[in-house]
């Protein structure tokens, strides 16, 4: 027996929760009819001058407009490399890639094709939407983990949902994507420790490493463990995220057949872009006064804002980094999609 679909109200057909990402869908809103865009990591401020400069210079040379290499533009690989120091990155240890996104997918493949059996994914709430919507394409299952009323993590309960559920992939990133949270040195060894007993992997998401507002966030590299795949990007750090160049880093006995993967994927990134990026990080010490002064920004907006939100009765738990702040409704508002949707389409 079918069953019949409920009629929906005309005013009420703006309510309708959407198919796929809600973050594309709010963010589409405001590049086709304005506004500000809440929704989606943008920066509200331009990238460094000197690196459109050097995409300026570049653009002319007629043999920068192919392809480059797989692996990535030697320059930038090179100054990647000198930047996290031989012992964690070497010539077999780094792909550039799309985009951290593309970092993640393309882990998620190869990690898949690893494994065999039930393939189950964690993260902790709240979930930057990539974690679990990637297992929902392939059909896998996805678990999650809120933390403690004080934002700790029950270590008890999350060796329970690791055994329990046979995850086979853990999903971290810090400071946290949409929650700013960081993790400590002693909480991620922790994990990485259960992570060599029941043997799954870690992706470690590190897009925000340098927008902290406290101390400077620990971060593993796999020579801690095999386990571990680090993935970053320039978007934020320097504030171009149209030009989607991101990097991964992990043991050599894994890159080598993830670069494999990504000849069939994503081949190479933008050319022109790359070569840009790299003559801007060579003259700027890896672009650190950029990315020094937009965290600043971040700090002084949050600190403004935080306070504001909370005398509208906004609930918001302390952040220790990222571009987001994560607040819980005011009472009387129960739906969020409602709530956003509202927001921008009411005048």
């Amino acid at each position: 027996m079918i069953s019949e679909k409920k009629s929906v109200k005309k005013e009420d057909s703006i309510y309708i929760v959407p198919d796929g990402s809600l973050i594309s869908y709010f963010s589409n809103k405001v590049k086709t009819s304005g506004g500000i865009n809440l929704a989606q990591g943008i920066p509200g401020f331009s990238p460094p001058a000197e690196l459109l400069q050097s995409l300026s210079d570049i653009a002319v040379n007629p043999g920068i407009h192919q392809y480059a290499p797989g692996t990535g533009n030697h320059k930038l690989a090179g100054l990647i490399r000198q930047h996290y120091g031989a012992d964690i990155c070497g010539p077999d240890n780094l792909l550039i890639v799309q985009g951290a996104t593309e970092a993640i997918t393309l882990l998620y493949i190869y990690l898949r094709t690893q494994n065999t059996g039930i393939f189950s994914v964690m993260a902790f709430n709240p979930v930057y939407e990539t974690y679990n919507n990637l297992p929902a394409i392939f059909g896998d299952k996805f678990v999650s983990q809120n933390y403690n009323a004080d934002n700790s993590i029950d270590f008890e309960l999350l060796e329970n949902n690791i055994e329990d559920h046979e995850v086979k992939l853990l999903f971290m990133n810090s400071p946290g994507n949409p929650f700013g949270r960081v993790f400590s040195k002693e909480e991620i060894q922790a994990i990485i420790r259960l992570s060599e007993k029941y043997g799954f992997s870690i992706i470690f998401d590190a897009v925000y490493r340098d927008f902290y507002f406290g101390e400077k966030p620990y971060i593993p590299y796999y020579p801690e463990s095999d386990q571990v795949f680090y993935v970053n990007s320039f978007s934020k750090k320097l504030s171009i995220t149209g030009w989607r160049i991101g990097y991964l880093i992990c043991s050599e006995k894994h890159m080598k057949r993830l670069r494999s993967v990504h000849d069939y994927t994503g081949l190479c990134v933008a050319s022109v872009l790359q070569e840009a990026v790299a003559n801007y990080l060579e003259k700027s010490a890896f672009g650190k006064e950029y990315s020094e002064s937009v965290k600043a920004r971040l700090i002084k907006a949050y600190q403004a804002y935080k306070p504001e939100l909370e005398s509208l009765g906004f609930e918001v738990p302390d952040s220790n980094g990222g571009y987001f702040i994560w607040a819980k409704l005011p009472t009387g508002f129960d739906n969020d999609f409602r709530f956003a949707v509202d927001l921008y389409d009411i005048k």
